[in-house]
């Protein structure tokens, strides 16, 4: 199948899952399961859900299965940048073009929300009857992943740091959730050790070219690509790829990764010819 076609034929079946697991927004409490349906469906990729999907079917998985998994992962996603969001931490007013959840309803009950889309996503996590999924996922958010990540990325606003403090940021805030969904697509498709070697060296260098292409975007981006103002990064004095490394080194770097990337599942042979095109379509992505 064309990868393109691959991309959107599982993004649509992430939708139609997701749309089944999140409570209606006519049970109680009502607003609540608003706020959690209004960014979940405010748009965005599904990459960790397809990538978990396809690193199972990869790994000789078959039928639905891995699907509540699949979407946990995209609810803790957008938990995360739901949390990001508030005004305790980025402030920011949009998000995928539209308001950011605080913005749309109010403080309070985006904290909330966030919360309510954690404990459902482990609800999900734990109906794939995989003790090993539930520990590779509460790892990949905790202190030596999301919330790591995001503590030194607050930490280090308006802060001169070292190149290598910047790729730490983003191996924890983004990277740990790319390379946790491609595992537990392994963990569940019953792959063998080789193969999730393979996978989570893939998912750690995807996840790093992945935010340095976001923060490339953020200074040559377009507003009406991104759904958010280009520069925000610049405005907060955010530690990114661009502002510690420059951006023709940053351009190198993300380049240097996709070809890591390609190499690494290039032992898997052509069965992985979805993840072996992934790593140009985010290099070139412009939004």
């Amino acid at each position: 199948m064309n990868p393109k076609a691959y991309l959107e034929e599982k993004r649509r079946l992430v939708n139609e899952a997701l749309e089944r697991f999140l409570p209606s927004p006519r049970r109680r409490p009502r607003r609540l399961h608003q706020a959690m349906r209004y960014s979940c469906f405010a748009g965005g990729k599904r990459l960790r859900p397809i990538l978990a999907i396809n690193s199972f079917e990869l790994t000789g998985g078959e039928g639905e299965r891995i699907l509540p998994a699949a979407c946990g992962l995209e609810l803790i996603h957008t938990y995360s940048l739901i949390h990001d969001d508030l005004p305790c931490m980025d402030d920011d007013d949009l998000r995928r073009g539209k308001p950011t959840l605080h913005r749309a309803f109010d403080q309070g009950l985006a904290l909330l929300a966030g919360d309510a889309l954690h404990a459902l996503a482990f609800e999900l996590l734990a109906s794939s009857g995989s003790l090993k999924v539930v520990v590779e996922v509460s790892q990949a958010i905790g202190s030596q992943g999301i919330i790591g990540g995001q503590v030194a990325d607050v930490e280090a606003e308006g802060v001169k740091i070292p190149p290598r403090e910047v790729k730490y940021i983003h191996t924890h805030k983004t990277a740990a959730l790319f390379r946790a969904s491609l595992r537990i697509g392994a963990i569940l498709g019953g792959g063998s050790e080789e193969e999730l070697g393979c996978l989570s060296k893939y998912g750690e260098r995807l996840g790093l070219l992945f935010q340095i292409v976001d923060d490339i975007l953020d200074v040559e981006g377009e507003r009406e690509r991104l759904g958010k103002p280009v520069g925000s990064d610049q405005r907060r004095g955010k530690a990114t790829y661009p502002s510690v490394w420059g951006m023709e080194e940053s351009k190198g770097e993300a380049k240097r990764l996709a070809r890591l990337a390609k190499r690494e599942v290039e032992k898997m042979g052509p069965r992985a010819g979805f993840l072996h095109w992934l790593p140009e379509f985010i290099l070139t992505r412009r939004g």
